[in-house]
């Protein structure tokens, strides 16, 4: 195996603060598409400019992050491919790991790694023992996809704008009998929701909170059905509901917004509505 055989994937948005320090980690003879989900032309400038191995595509709008990713993955030609989030960092190891465990199994769809919580522990780690085991899911933020697998059930369902998308893909792998791994030897650090810059952290809440509970209630009515989806939901509504009249009288107004955009995002879900909310920083 060569660096030719793998392709990361990356998906961005407003993630300039994070995005070189997972690119500085990656080898620079291996093919990075980054999926960037604006139309920010000095961002793809710089990046491509910096990174010779990058090619930078705008998608002139924010699309979410399975449409993004679907983007970049049907532009990969390599026969294995790696989704990245941008606040990730590779151990030195980790392609090398994942190219060893090729070696001893071939028949898998998808592979997760090791979420470092230490970032000093990123270091070299050079497999000595074979340490993987099947799982259910692995986390969203570092995917590596045997793309022959993909050919008949695709990539994200893109109704999801954020959340669930990678837990969906997951079952839906199981549902055609097909492998999921966690390899313990294969190491990459997540700082966790550090993607965006943190200037705009309130803005980026109000839409995690909206695009969570709409993904939530979404997932369970796709995987079970309507009744059992809405039962569920029932108690964060109500919950939702109080917290956000609850903040608003005791002045406490940014979190009293992040409660009525959960309502918001609970409600529209069950009336059937698409995943409309954006930020407005778009």
């Amino acid at each position: 195996m060569t660096s030719k055989d793998i392709t990361i994937v990356i998906t961005t948005y407003k993630s300039e603060e994070k995005i070189e320090n997972c690119l500085n980690s990656i080898n620079s003879e291996i093919k990075v598409i980054i999926v960037e989900n604006s139309n920010n032309v000095k961002f793809k400038t710089k990046i491509e400019k910096l990174f010779p191995n990058v090619e930078c595509v705008l998608t002139k709008e924010n699309l979410g992050y399975g449409r993004a990713n679907n983007i970049g993955l049907k532009m990969v030609q390599s026969k294995y491919s790696l989704i990245l989030n941008p606040d990730t960092i590779l151990d030195k190891e980790a392609i090398n790991n994942f190219f060893n465990f090729i070696k001893i199994n071939e028949n898998f769809a998808i592979l997760g790694p090791t979420q470092n919580e230490n970032l000093l522990g990123v270091e070299d780690s050079k497999n000595i023992h074979t340490n993987f085991f099947e799982a259910e899911s692995v986390k969203g933020f570092a995917m590596f996809l045997n793309m022959v697998k993909f050919n008949n059930i695709g990539f994200f369902d893109e109704n999801f704008f954020l959340y669930l998308e990678e837990i969906d893909l997951c079952k839906r792998i199981k549902q055609i009998n097909e492998k999921i791994f966690i390899n313990e030897n294969i190491k990459i650090f997540h700082y966790g929701g550090k993607s965006v810059d943190q200037t705009f952290s309130h803005e980026i809440e109000l839409v995690r909170n909206w695009h969570w509970m709409w993904s939530f209630f979404y997932y369970n009515k796709k995987h079970s059905n309507y009744f059992y989806a809405f039962l569920i939901i029932l108690p964060k509504f109500f919950s939702a509901l109080f917290k956000s009249i609850f903040y608003k009288f005791f002045f406490k107004n940014k979190k009293s917004e992040i409660y009525s955009k959960r309502l918001s995002g609970i409600f529209n879900s069950i009336i059937g509505k698409t995943a409309w909310y954006r930020s407005t920083l778009d």
